[in-house]
């Protein structure tokens, strides 16, 4: 069986340092294909380093709503020019953020240095990167937290592409996996939902059409829960536990049993998703 990562960060300095032990487990778990997601101008060329290193790593380049405060000023030119070098590249990880504005705390050392962009501001350059998405028929990886109203306007007034998009680590209602779906999205299913705690994003993933359905790991955020980990990494230098891509695998295994499938159709499933999605 091969597997898909529709989303990750491989690229992340925090696992740079054991890169060459997780590409190994990566190709004893079999890995086929995997979307690895840029952030910021700063992060892509390194993105791009991994394409060129591993034949399954599909490259993608967006500016984060959390980076979207501290984007250069030739943001946009330097994407269009990234793109344009690389036809096998999509957008992402773009979006939008409300959380950072009305929740995150003012000391969240992850958000350290950002200057925190405001609704309007990120609705700006979310949409200029969704029309270069469209322009090229390139899959869009958005991310979006506590602002899905605001999301699904954008998406119904903007230009899309034909190709689709992920909502990638979905975590919005189960009454607007519909109207997502009519605009083309595909919804990626994220290893930490398996935490019994986190019942209710579970439950919505019944509800995603089986076309429409993905698996992620978003690593080395959202580490699964300890208990169904095979893989582990040390701590980053933070003291933040980290997630190793190849529970990919571990991620596939629990969302099968949830879903109360055979994995092995759901291997099968999500990966013509994710060819039809990024690769076709």
């Amino acid at each position: 069986m091969t597997l898909h990562d529709a989303h990750n960060h491989l690229h992340d300095e925090w696992l740079l340092p054991h890169l060459n032990r997780i590409a190994a487990d990566l190709a004893d778990a079999v890995i086929a294909g995997a979307v690895v997601n840029g952030t910021t101008p700063d992060d892509w060329p390194a993105v791009s380093a991994l394409a060129t290193r591993f034949a399954w790593v599909i490259p993608s380049y967006g500016v984060h709503p959390w980076d979207c405060g501290n984007r250069p000023a030739d943001w946009l030119d330097r994407l269009e020019a990234r793109l344009a070098a690389e036809p096998r590249a999509h957008v992402g990880e773009i979006g939008l953020d409300r959380w950072i504005l009305d929740r995150a705390k003012p000391d969240d050392p992850r958000l350290a240095g950002l200057r925190r962009a405001p609704l309007d501001e990120q609705t700006e350059v979310f949409t200029a990167q969704l029309a270069l998405a469209a322009q090229d028929n390139r899959a869009a990886s958005i991310h979006c937290i506590d602002a899905w109203g605001a999301l699904l306007e954008t998406l119904r007034t903007a230009p899309l592409p034909a190709r689709g998009l992920l909502l990638h680590a979905y975590a919005g209602p189960e009454e607007m996996i519909g109207p997502f779906a009519d605009l083309g999205a595909y919804f990626s299913f994220n290893g930490s939902y398996l935490d019994p705690k986190r019942a209710r994003l579970r439950e919505t993933f019944r509800a995603v059409p089986p076309d429409r359905l993905l698996i992620e790991t978003d690593a080395p955020a959202m580490p699964l829960p300890a208990a169904a980990e095979k893989f582990s990494l040390p701590p980053s230098p933070t003291g933040t536990r980290m997630n190793h891509p190849a529970n990919l695998a571990a991620v596939y295994r629990g969302l099968a049993a949830f879903l109360g499938q055979p994995l092995e159709s759901l291997v099968m499933r999500v990966e013509a998703n994710f060819q039809r999605l990024f690769t076709d």
